[in-house]
C-alpha cells in the first residue's frame, strides 16, 4: 500500500515538474517575444530628395502620390488611406478599392481629401514632386517623404539617376514597411535585368525610341525622352536620331514618320501612352499605328520585326517592377 502511494506521489511530482517546466518555457518564450518586439525600431531614417528623414515604421493612414511606388506598395499589401486614382492603372488594387479615397490627379488634386485622411505618412514624388512644400504645410503632423529623382533634360546623368532612384526608393520603402528582404530581392532582380539587357545589346545597332498617342508618333529623345531617354546612358545605345532642343514631354517631340524612315533604325522601342489612360478606348493602339504607317514598313526595325513595346501600363506605372519587366523584354528580344 505504502509502495503504491509512493509511486502515485512520485508520478504527481513528475507531472507537476513537467507542467512547471512548460509554464516556465512558455513564460520565457513570451518574454523573448516581448523583448524582440521592443527591440524593433519604431522609426527609421531614410534619405529622400531633401535630405535625411525620420519615418515611423509601419505607419498608419498612409497616403501615396508617387506613381513609381504604387505597384511596390500593392505587392506588399500596404493599405492606403488615399491616392490619386485618376493617374493609376485601371487594374491597380487601389484604384478598385472604394475604401481608398480618390485625390484625383496631379494637375487638380483634391488635397482636402488628403488632409481629411489624417495621414501619418505621405509619399510623394514624380508628378507630385513640386507639391512637397504645399503638402507639408497642409499636414504638419504627418511625415512627408519625397522620393522624386531627376531624369529631366537638365540632369547630367539621367540613366544613373533612374537606376539609383528606383533602387534607393525600394530600399527606403522596405525599411519603412518592414519589408527589407522583399526590397533586397526586388533590387537584385532589377540589377540582373539591367545586366542581361547590357549583355544582349551588340553595341552597334541603332535605336529609335518613340511615344505613340492619339494616333501620332512622337520622338522620345536620348537622355531626356519619357521612359526611354535615360536608357541610352544605361545601356550605351547608339541613337538613330538626335534632335536639337528635345524635351521630356509626355507626348514626345514632333517628328515625321518620313524622318524616322530616313534614319532607318535597326530597332524601334515604343511607348503606347494611351494604353495606360482613359484614352485607350478611343485611341488606336500603338501597334496598329506602326503597322499602318507605309513610310516605316521598309525600315530595318519594322521589316525584321525588331520592335519592343513597353508594358501597357508603363505611362502611369513607372515602378521598379515595370522596369524589370521592360528590361526583361529588351534582353529577350535583343538576344534573338
Amino acid at each position: 500500500m505504502k509502495k503504491s502511494l509512493s509511486l502515485k506521489l512520485a508520478g504527481l511530482l513528475a507531472v507537476s515538474a513537467l507542467m512547471l517546466g512548460a509554464c516556465t518555457d512558455s513564460s520565457k518564450e513570451t518574454q523573448a517575444s516581448k523583448t524582440n518586439d521592443s527591440e524593433k525600431p519604431k522609426t527609421v531614417e531614410i534619405n529622400d530628395a531633401h535630405g535625411t528623414v525620420s519615418v515611423p515604421v509601419n505607419p498608419k493612414n498612409v497616403v501615396a502620390l508617387d506613381s513609381r511606388t504604387f505597384e511596390t506598395l500593392a505587392d506588399w499589401d500596404i493599405k492606403l488611406a488615399a491616392a490619386p486614382k485618376d493617374i493609376m492603372p485601371a487594374d491597380s488594387v487601389y484604384a478598385k478599392d472604394d475604401s481608398v479615397k480618390n485625390i484625383g490627379n496631379h494637375r487638380e488634386p483634391n488635397l482636402e481629401i488628403l488632409a481629411a485622411a489624417n495621414p501619418e505618412l505621405v509619399i510623394i514624388g514624380q508628378r507630385f514632386g513640386d507639391r512637397y512644400e504645399e503638402i507639408k504645410k497642409l499636414v504638419p503632423k504627418a511625415t512627408v517623404i519625397d522620393l522624386n529623382f531627376d531624369v529631366s533634360k537638365e540632369s547630367a546623368t539621367p540613366g544613373k539617376n533612374l537606376v539609383d532612384g528606383l533602387k534607393n526608393s525600394t530600399i527606403a520603402l522596405g525599411k519603412i514597411f518592414d519589408k527589407n528582404d522583399e526590397a533586397k530581392k526586388m533590387v537584385a532582380d532589377f540589377d540582373k535585368a539591367i545586366a542581361d539587357t547590357k549583355s544582349a545589346y551588340n553595341g552597334k545597332d541603332t535605336i529609335m525610341s518613340v511615344i505613340v498617342t492619339g494616333g501620332d508618333i512622337g520622338f522620345a529623345a536620348p537622355k531626356s525622352g519619357r521612359v526611354w531617354g535615360p536608357m541610352y546612358e544605361i545601356f550605351g545605345w547608339v541613337p538613330a536620331l538626335e534632335v536639337a532642343d528635345s524635351t521630356a514631354g509626355h507626348k514626345g517631340d514632333e517628328v515625321s514618320v518620313e524622318a524616322i524612315a530616313q534614319k532607318n533604325p535597326d530597332w524601334l522601342f515604343v511607348l503606347d501612352r494611351d494604353a495606360a489612360t482613359s484614352d485607350a478606348a478611343t485611341s488606336p493602339p500603338a501597334k496598329d499605328v506602326i503597322a499602318n504607317s507605309p513610310a516605316l514598313q521598309k525600315t530595318t526595325a519594322v521589316s525584321k520585326n525588331q520592335i519592343v513595346y513597353a508594358p501597357a501600363d508603363t505611362y502611369t506605372n513607372e515602378s521598379i517592377q515595370t522596369y524589370i519587366e521592360l528590361f526583361g523584354n529588351l534582353a529577350k528580344t535583343l538576344t534573338k
